[in-house]
């Protein structure tokens, strides 16, 4: 037997005695029990503390019915989560699609039958206790992932670096409250400075702490920062063996501004677009190796190229191309290269922006829906 200070609490409500009487007498050694006899004052004593548990609520009552009580509990934040067994002689399907529709759970049906009105109330009384213990356990999900957020912003850069002649903008929106993308900047001096964007398979915390460790590997390359083979050959060596079922794209650009070269390696990654201001062309830069902590003897290729005064050189992850609109037709590389030739007469800052508000007009999503993937953008411009 329950302690009668353990006792759930039932709210009761029916305009007739006989109901009253004989609900009571099935419950009342169990629960307590505040009766009601019309819509108004049930609306009263529901708001008394403790709030009810459950609320069993006669259907035909004059003045104010139960669906009109039910739509008004479910309209008020304090009692909306009460769940509200309807008790009705009425037998047809459409007086229960009704009372399923403004918010009931169940129906027991007249002439009551202890076994029944025991079993109902037992049982939507044991699943309000999981659902109450689910919203409590997502609340917690909730805070540790604003806190896991918090962290991972934290090991993002706060600013882009001050690098002569080169403009620099960047840009990083992710999926959900924690996401696999990450970039970086080794800055060797005024005048040399490494780029990494990788996107690590998968969302979520697991991918987020993988984002993590690469911050960490990237941190002690700064020695091999002129070779971007070396830089991700070591990555891959750092993460292999560390983590199964996922795995880690990745671009990296060395940026030479005192010799005006770039060097380029990546590893599963989409293409660097680089901007040439001589001929007003863009081209893909692709060098790409297997992606990073599959395979430890995996190996990697590097590139150079000159570049020009006014040249643009843009990293990217692949929520920016395979953004899909509503008829699931992709932004696609062709629309990027258009969009980066018909807009170099910006600055980076302005690019950055605008070719985001260009996605987001292409996905038809709403400002505040979350992307179809973890979006990053690194952009820099000679000038």
């Amino acid at each position: 037997m329950t302690e009668v200070n353990d006792k759930k609490t039932l709210l009761l409500v029916d305009d007739e005695p006989t109901n009253i009487k004989i609900v009571n007498s099935i419950l009342k050694d169990e629960y307590k029990i505040r009766v009601a006899t019309n819509g108004a004052k049930a609306l009263e004593l529901v708001t008394a503390t403790p709030l009810p548990d459950l609320i069993l609520l006669d259907v035909v009552m004059p003045e104010m019915d139960g669906y009109e009580v039910c739509t008004r509990l479910k309209n008020v934040s304090a009692t909306k989560d009460i769940p509200v067994v309807f008790l009705t002689g009425q037998t047809e399907t459409s007086d229960e699609t009704r009372g399923f529709e403004v918010g009931a759970v169940d129906y027991i049906h007249k002439p009551f039958s202890p076994a029944v009105v025991q079993a109902r109330v037992h049982t939507h009384l044991a699943l309000r206790g999981v659902r109450q213990q689910l919203a409590q356990q997502l609340d917690t999900i909730k805070k540790e992932l604003e806190v896991a957020r918090k962290i991972q912003l934290s090991i993002l850069p706060h600013e882009v670096p001050a690098v002569r002649d080169l403009d620099l903008a960047a840009r990083y929106i992710p999926m959900t409250q924690v996401a696999g993308d990450f970039y970086d900047f080794m800055v060797i001096d005024d005048n040399h400075i490494g780029i990494l964007v990788a996107d690590v398979s998968g969302h979520g915390m697991p991918a987020a702490l993988i984002a993590s460790m690469l911050k960490i590997a990237l941190a002690a390359q700064t020695e091999h920062a002129a070779e971007p083979a070396q830089v991700l050959t070591r990555l891959n060596q750092t993460l292999c063996g560390k983590f199964h079922g996922h795995y880690v794209t990745a671009s990296y650009v060395y940026l030479d501004m005192e010799r005006r070269i770039l060097r380029y390696a990546g590893a599963g990654h989409p293409p660097v677009l680089m901007f040439d201001a001589a001929t007003g062309k863009i081209r893909d830069l692709e060098e790409n190796g297997f992606f990073l902590s599959w395979m430890e003897d995996a190996t990697y290729s590097s590139r150079e190229v000159p570049l020009g005064h006014g040249d643009w050189v843009i990293l990217y992850t692949d929520g920016i191309t395979e953004t899909k609109n509503r008829e699931r037709e992709e932004f696609g590389m062709e629309r990027f290269r258009d969009f980066a030739e018909c807009n170099s007469f910006l600055s980076t800052e302005q690019f950055a922006s605008k070719l985001l508000d260009e996605i987001q007009k292409w996905s038809g999503r709403a400002q505040d829906q979350e992307p179809d993937d973890d979006v990053t953008l690194v952009v820099a411009h000679l000038v």
